[in-house]
């Protein structure tokens, strides 16, 4: 199927040829038709799979309809939630990006920012509102956003607002819109709890869902290092330096351990930054346009604040932490290998994380391949590597003298000795 063939207006099907597409994505395809005729939707479809588009492209041709060249005062007929700042930039972008040929307004309003100029812009007027939960109630409360008008709520990313705990702030903004709206609701999983927030508000819904959760982008390759805990900061910059990687996006399970791995990579004059909640706004977009731009070399975050990263030549994703539900590897990698370009997914394993990777190649139905000539393995991955002899039995023989302990404390600082 192409574009041409889903009865869209000449404005958005320009603007669409503009960007160098014809023919929709999966998700895309079983979309936009079900939302253009005004039937609401629960999609279920993984990062990089076109997600925001398919719900972007037929809103507008909608709204066009209704607002067309209209200077009148301007109501707010879409909004759109999501959980992260980053990710409600990313979907205000791709409505202008749409929209670019229409004469709809679009306004992205988000936390951690001073509300003013987001207050004068509503005051003059807008199409589509993409918001966070939190400032959309706070702005609502004081009066300066109305909802009667609403004709379209989408509800992005549901699964991680559900994880950051925004689901009761989703239940009062839904009791804000017209009960004849229509509802559309994304989520790249569909746990219980989204089914069941999915059946209280949506009316009969169509649920539509591509590319399984357990299938991993086809033109990513893939690899795995076993390496002890305390070596994967030596394995990290071993791998980037050493094959001279740039663009890298590092995965790692907390803010605190993003500091340390950006910490120990500058002090190797890696160019690196970190992304997490505890980062100010204007930070987090200052990282993130610096990374785009390549200025900055290694990008290292956390799960939470990658979701709005969307960035479509990424050449190499690393796991330097392992994710402990087995479907967040899937999104993590699925952020590398876009739009037919080739994409490497390099995972580093520790002994405490060897259950969390066996859950991940049960989920993939995948054998990762294993990368042994390294110096930071685990001693019995590697068949060749020298036997443990500290819990076997030794020959008997004349007992040593015990070392002293400052002699003791020169041979491990000696061992130990690492680059951070």
């Amino acid at each position: 199927m192409q574009f041409d063939e889903l009865n869209l207006l000449k404005n958005i099907q320009h603007a669409i040829a503009d960007e160098g597409y014809t023919n929709p994505t999966p998700i895309q395809e079983k979309s936009i038709p079900i939302i253009l005729d005004g039937n609401d939707l629960v999609g279920c479809a993984q990062t990089g799979t076109g997600k925001t588009a398919a719900f972007a492209i037929p809103i507008l041709n909608l709204l066009h309809r209704i607002v067309g060249s209209s200077s009148k005062t301007k109501h707010i007929r879409t909004l759109v939630v999501t959980p992260t700042r980053e990710l409600a930039i990313q979907v205000a972008e791709s409505f202008d990006t749409y929209g670019k040929y229409t004469n709809i307004r679009t306004l992205v309003i988000f936390g951690g920012v001073n509300q003013i100029s987001q207050v004068d812009q509503l005051k003059k007027g807008v199409d589509i509102l993409v918001a966070t939960p939190g400032r959309l109630l706070d702005l609502n409360k004081q009066g300066f956003i109305d909802l009667n008008h609403l004709h379209h709520l989408v509800l992005d990313e549901a699964d991680l607002m559900l994880d950051m705990g925004f689901i009761n702030d989703v239940k009062k903004i839904i009791k804000l819109t017209p009960d004849n709206r229509q509802t559309l609701l994304f989520s790249a999983t569909m746990p219980i709890a989204i089914r069941e927030l999915a059946d209280s508000f949506l009316t009969k819904p169509e649920y539509v869902s591509v590319a399984p959760i357990s299938s991993t982008a086809e033109k990513v390759n893939q690899k795995v290092y076993f390496v002890d805990k305390e070596n994967k900061r030596n394995l990290l910059y071993q791998i980037i330096e050493g094959e001279k990687l740039e663009s890298v996006l590092v995965f790692v399970r907390t803010k605190h351990g993003a500091d340390n791995v950006v910490k120990a990579l500058k002090k190797q004059n890696i160019n690196a930054e970190a992304i997490h909640g505890d980062k100010s706004q204007n930070a987090r977009q200052r990282v993130l346009e610096s990374f785009k731009r390549n200025e900055t070399t290694v990008l290292v975050a956390t799960d939470i604040a990658a979701r709005g990263i969307d960035i479509e030549m990424l050449p190499y994703v690393i796991n330097f932490d392992l994710p402990n539900i087995p479907e967040t590897y899937v999104h993590r990698i699925g952020r590398t290998g876009r739009a037919g370009n080739s994409g490497m997914a390099i995972s580093f394993c520790s002994r405490d994380e060897k259950t969390y990777w066996q859950d991940i190649e049960k989920l993939t139905r995948q054998k990762v391949k294993v990368v042994t000539d390294h110096p930071f393995q685990w001693s019995e991955v590697n068949p060749d590597a020298k036997p443990d002899l500290r819990n076997k039995k030794k020959p008997q023989g004349p007992k040593k003298k015990p070392e002293s302990n400052s002699r003791k404390s020169e041979a491990s600082k000696k061992n130990k000795k690492r680059w951070y």
